[in-house]
């Protein structure tokens, strides 16, 4: 899916670092070794097809406002293709970006429109339900 009109990713480096890249054994939570912080992916015109097949919520979706930009809220917002689950996945400086405001009301909107919700930071997850509550995963 291409980019929204209007957006890019910008200085966000946020999927370089949050999530795992199993092909640069890459573990989620570090950066990786490629990135350079604010610019980008030094082997970008030969990075993974993993890497070239992503893109965040953020960045696809007309809907979501500049002001929900993983770098800026701290959290990426993600489909999770194997289990059908949304997913707010923070970095490693920010394990609780997913109860930021703007982040949050975003999660339990999507968890009433019948998805589930889940945040991540690192191997701690928390579900996120439509009454607005949200408890540990097991």
């Amino acid at each position: 899916m291409a980019a929204a009109p209007g957006k890019s990713c910008g200085p966000c480096t946020m999927c370089c670092s949050a999530l795992e890249i199993a092909e640069l054994k890459k573990p989620a939570g570090r950066t990786c070794p490629d990135c350079r912080v604010g610019g980008g992916c030094s082997i970008y015109a030969d990075r993974p097809q993993v890497c070239r097949d992503y893109e965040c919520e953020w960045l696809t979706r007309r809907d979501l406002s500049r002001t929900l930009r993983p770098d800026l809220v701290g959290a990426i917002l993600m489909e999770d293709a194997d289990s059908d689950e949304y997913w707010a996945v923070c970095g490693p400086e920010r394990p609780m970006a997913w109860r930021h405001p703007r982040v949050f009301a975003h999660l339990v909107a999507v968890a009433k429109s019948g998805r589930t919700v889940v945040a991540k930071a690192g191997l701690v997850s928390w579900r996120i339900f439509a009454s607005g509550e949200w408890g540990p995963t097991v």
